[in-house]
């Protein structure tokens, strides 16, 4: 989790996917969206809660 206890650390998450758009350069791979912000602030700014699909890399 990173500071905001609302929020999970895309970086640590399998799923996070760094694409070339400049304009949407982040993406989740499990659901399959490019976005500006990191997708787990996308996920709660538009749920309220936070992601359950993170999945911790190895």
């Amino acid at each position: 989790m990173e500071n905001n206890k609302n929020t999970v650390n895309c970086f640590k998450c399998k799923h996070l996917i760094i694409t070339w758009d400049t304009k949407f350069p982040k993406a989740c791979g499990l659901f399959k969206f490019k976005s500006a912000q990191m997708p787990s602030a996308v996920i709660f700014g538009n749920s309220g809660i936070p992601c359950e699909g993170f999945e911790l890399k190895t």
